[in-house]
């Protein structure tokens, strides 16, 4: 890269550098059949087993439908596997190649290395979670969002806090092949226990109580809420803050104890 003057040089190049870095990770993320594959189909096809969980007579019962489950678990996927999973994935493979240790001898700073690398996987996962929020709302006849401000704060504090839990997670994976084993606890505790693969309203109560404190519980609830218009004032406020705070603590956790060195 060319010298940057010190008065522009860093604001104006600063949106370069990680668009850059950006086409190089989304070059590298199409390279991998494997990964592209799990984010692009898991999230379409699993929502379908969240409905089945469930019979009719019992979403009835809960005040929910086939759609107020589909949609939060296809966006739930979205979260786990087009963002979470990728991600440990990429972080780690650029880490033992010894990328980020070279990008981090030139102008980008260490918080543009982390973004960057997460863009093309931010970028997919909300392009996707859009699309099927969109096909969710026609196909199963749920109308659009009673409070779409709730689901767009859930969308975007879901994906920041899946990429953010992706580098944590990065800290204890040596390789790319135990990628696929370090990501399960959070992939599983999230499928169960966030309300993705069962409502929390299907829950007991002190289960639903403790499975809210998850990471991505909040960013779901308020997916859900957004479209059940179940949500009062004090618990949607109660799950925005949860959110944003999960988002905070993560990044903060990702930035403190990212490991650039490779696990040799």
């Amino acid at each position: 890269m060319s010298a940057l003057t010190p008065s522009t040089g860093t604001a104006s190049g600063s949106p370069r550098r990680l668009r850059a870095l950006a086409r190089a990770e989304l070059t590298l993320l199409g390279r991998n059949k494997g990964v592209v594959f799990t984010a692009l189909v898991v999230p379409l096809t699993l929502p379908f087993t969240a409905r089945q969980a469930l019979g009719q007579d019992e979403l009835e019962k809960l005040g929910l439908s086939a759609g107020t489950v589909m949609l939060p678990a296809a966006v739930g996927f979205t979260f786990l596997f087009a963002v979470y999973a990728s991600l440990v994935n990429a972080y780690v493979a650029r880490r033992e190649e010894l990328v980020f240790k070279r990008l981090r001898t030139g102008e980008l700073s260490d918080p543009e290395i982390l973004t960057g690398t997460a863009l093309p996987a931010l970028a997919l996962g909300l392009a996707q979670a859009l699309l099927l929020c969109a096909g969710c709302t026609a196909l199963l006849h749920l109308g659009p969002p009673k409070a779409p401000h709730l689901a767009l704060l859930g969308l975007l504090t879901g994906l920041v806090t899946s990429a953010a839990l992706a580098a944590l997670t990065s800290v204890f994976t040596r390789s790319t092949e135990s990628a696929q084993v370090t990501a399960l606890p959070v992939v599983f505790a999230s499928m169960l226990g966030s309300g993705i693969m069962f409502p929390t309203e299907a829950m007991p109560d002190r289960l639903a109580r403790m499975c809210a404190f998850l990471p991505l519980s909040p960013a779901v609830r308020l997916v859900r809420g957004a479209w059940t218009g179940h949500l009062s004032a004090h618990e949607a406020l109660g799950a925005s803050a949860a959110a944003l705070a999960w988002a905070a603590v993560a990044v903060f956790a990702a930035r403190r104890w990212f490991r650039w060195e490779p696990r040799r």
